[in-house]
């Protein structure tokens, strides 16, 4: 019940934006804007042929693979350049030099190296989601607290052993927040990023919509049903971050 009450204010304004959403369609006599049923029927027909989940399905291998990658690379590279001076100075330029250039802007690149397939999409999800995730876990590890060092260093706890259960463990939340940043930029990117793929994904279908026939209901529905996924993970990855394990660092 409580859990309800919380979401009721969420559930008025969402029906006050559908409400005036129609409204407003009605008031315009729009041919081609949809109304919220034109997209719910839209998407009934999507779901009885079939191609929605294939879309969905295509969407989300492509991000885990891209996303997948990026932690592979973006977790080992950000913990060294938190613990090793020199490897922080050396790269740290680059990363900032880097992380600034839009995703959309590495399409032409992508396109030459990869060509016109699933690899293109995959790396531009991968370009957009690693360099977040190494630049929090290298924060991470800088701003790790003096005094757990200083107690293990008492103790005569080599350096390695210090990393292993010390660092990572106190690392950890930060490196779960960046992951959760890198996973949203990762969706995020996912039209642009499909439209250079094949046949498949949810930005291709929305593209495909748009100039097979000017079908706008399924244009809509495409972008809720990005929102609500996003959404769904976006909320998986705040169950990690409350995780126990995972909060080692800010335990009393």
């Amino acid at each position: 019940m409580a859990r309800i009450k919380e979401m009721l204010p969420a559930l008025a304004l969402i029906a006050v934006l559908i409400a005036a959403w129609w409204g407003a369609v009605a008031a315009t006599h729009s041919v081609i804007f949809p109304t919220p049923w034109d997209v719910v029927t839209g998407t009934l027909e999507l779901l009885e042929n079939g191609t929605l989940w294939r879309h969905i399905a295509a969407s989300l291998l492509r991000v885990g693979a891209g996303f997948g990658l990026a932690v592979c690379v973006a977790v080992p590279l950000g913990l060294w350049m938190g613990w090793v001076a020199g490897a922080y100075r050396t790269l740290n330029p680059i990363f900032q030099i880097l992380r600034p250039i839009s995703p959309i802007a590495w399409i032409p690149i992508a396109i030459l190296w990869f060509g016109v397939g699933d690899a293109s999409p995959i790396y531009l999800i991968f370009i957009s989601s690693v360099f977040p995730m190494v630049v929090q876990t290298t924060a991470g590890v800088h701003t790790i607290e003096k005094r757990y060092l200083r107690a293990a260093e008492n103790f005569g706890v080599s350096r390695r052993t210090l990393f292993r259960q010390v660092v990572i463990p106190a690392v950890l939340p930060q490196v779960i927040v960046g992951m959760r940043i890198g996973l949203g930029v990762a969706w995020l990117v996912v039209v642009a990023a499909e439209m250079i793929a094949l046949h498949s994904g949810l930005g291709y279908m929305i593209m495909d919509a748009r100039n097979a026939g000017n079908r706008y209901d399924l244009v809509i529905a495409g972008m809720i049903i990005i929102g609500l996924i996003g959404l769904s993970l976006d909320s998986t990855m705040r169950i990690l971050e409350g995780t126990r394990w995972a909060r080692w660092r800010y335990a009393h």
